[in-house]
């Protein structure tokens, strides 16, 4: 017998010594696999290794969704007796999945998907605290949880937080310091053993690999002096163009339920289809340099490419999608001139004017009184003939700015047109002078009432 065990030991040796030896199961080498992640016999679904139990004496609550932020963070209709306002901003427990709502990182994109078509699916969702109470994160602001989902398909629930892992959509976050540690890390050992996705070493098919800093607007909008004269990328509608080589871009952010706007200067560096690719109603990919104008006293983007013979090329600007229309949020006197919205920006809770981080974005004013009307008089100067023109709405005093306005016949509007009526606008907000208004570019974005 123990000849019989020698001779096989022997054998093993002799064939790792020529070629190694594989799993019979997965088939990989272990070679391959990170470091200190043990070989992979079986795939195991730890999402549904674990129960809900609605007796543990930690707090659950049955939700619906809101709206979907990214990966890891959810908001969720609740119970006021959860949450006054009726809506719990939730970070969920265990994960932490790449950036896709800020500054963009490999495989930010997948798991905010994975996450928004997973519940999309569900027919239950309930959240539960690690604890007897609902636990604010770091921001005190977003609510830890774990998030229990059931589709048409399965009788039990699932927990996403795990799937996340598995799944190597994020790196651990304090994964095992809580209720289901030992299977969140056994999830995670499992996603490294695979080499899924953030554990691949492969590049993520959705990210850019450019020399630009991949961001969101709202990013660049909170915290624009991090990027001051880099070049960056970031996606937008495009939504207006003011005629002085410029355009507006916006992008909605479900995590404040507003818009962020840039202008991008374009210069004289673009013709034919890089044009194109700025006509008004394009999704686009923006790529060029942040710069401070100083005669504005505003951020913009400027010095964009686009190589025609390569047009795949990550420093390209980029269309993405036709047919969009801009916003035209409806917004009161009083947001726009005394509003404020919450931001966060690496990990810390801001706050800013509304105006301020909605500022290029397009907005709709409602039942502004003119008051007063001045026109700028200079033959020498492109704005000869615009106005200015001072409003006002239940005691606020809003500035409307307009172009050069010309009615259908080609005549010149002036300021009789608008002296002492009412008007509805649509415009992009705009910073001028030390102070916020709104910027209109054509006639038909007045209606006198």
């Amino acid at each position: 017998m123990l000849k019989r065990i020698s001779y096989a030991l022997l054998l093993c040796l002799t064939i790792t010594l020529l070629g190694g030896c594989q799993s019979g199961t997965t088939g990989k080498n272990p070679s391959n696999n990170p470091t200190n992640v043990p070989e992979l016999t079986e795939i195991v679904d730890y999402a549904d290794a674990v129960t809900f139990d609605k007796m543990s004496g930690r707090v659950s609550c049955e939700v619906t969704v809101k709206t979907f932020v990214d990966g890891d963070t959810v908001h969720f209709n609740v119970p006021t007796s959860v949450m006054p306002n009726g809506v719990l901003k939730a970070r969920f427990l265990a994960v932490n999945t790449p950036e896709s709502t800020g500054k963009i990182e490999e495989w930010g994109k997948k798991a905010s998907k994975f996450t928004k078509e997973t519940l999309s699916k569900a027919t239950s969702i309930i959240i539960e605290s690690d604890t007897a109470s609902w636990n604010a994160d770091s921001t005190g602001d977003r609510y830890l949880v774990w998030i229990w989902y059931k589709t048409a398909d399965s009788a039990t629930y699932r927990n996403l937080n795990i799937e996340i892992l598995q799944e190597g959509l994020a790196i651990a976050n304090a994964s095992s310091n809580n209720s289901y540690g030992d299977t969140c890390m056994k999830a995670i050992n499992q996603a490294k053993a695979q080499k899924l996705h953030v554990y691949s070493g492969q590049k993520d098919p959705d990210f850019y690999y450019g020399d630009s800093v991949e961001l969101t607007i709202k990013e660049l909008r909170a915290n624009p002096e991090a990027y001051n004269n880099m070049k960056v990328a970031f996606n937008g509608i495009v939504t207006v163009n003011n005629g002085n080589n410029s355009v507006y871009v916006e992008e909605y952010d479900p995590e404040n339920d507003m818009y962020y706007g840039f202008a991008i200067y374009y210069g004289f560096n673009l013709s034919g289809t890089g044009l194109e690719i700025l006509n008004i109603g394009n999704e686009v990919r923006i790529v060029g340099s942040l710069q401070y104008y100083e005669t504005g006293g505003t951020w913009q983007v400027a010095d964009l490419s686009y190589r025609i013979m390569k047009p795949d090329d990550p420093s390209n600007i980029q269309k993405l999608s036709e047919g969009h229309k801009p916003s035209y949020v409806l917004t009161t006197p009083e947001q726009f001139l005394s509003g404020t919205v919450d931001i966060l920006v690496n990990e810390e809770m801001k706050t800013y004017k509304y105006a301020e981080m909605a500022l290029n974005t397009t907005i709709r004013m409602e039942n502004l009184k003119v008051v007063d009307v001045y026109t700028t008089q200079n033959e020498e100067s492109s704005s000869n003939g615009a106005m200015t023109l001072t409003c006002e709405a239940n005691g606020y005093t809003i500035s409307v700015r307009t172009g050069v306005l010309y009615d259908d016949n080609g005549n010149l509007i002036t300021e009789s047109a608008y002296m002492g009526k009412t008007i509805d606008v649509n415009g992009v907000i705009d910073y001028f002078d030390g102070g916020y208004q709104i910027k209109v570019f054509s006639d038909e974005n007045i209606t006198v009432k």
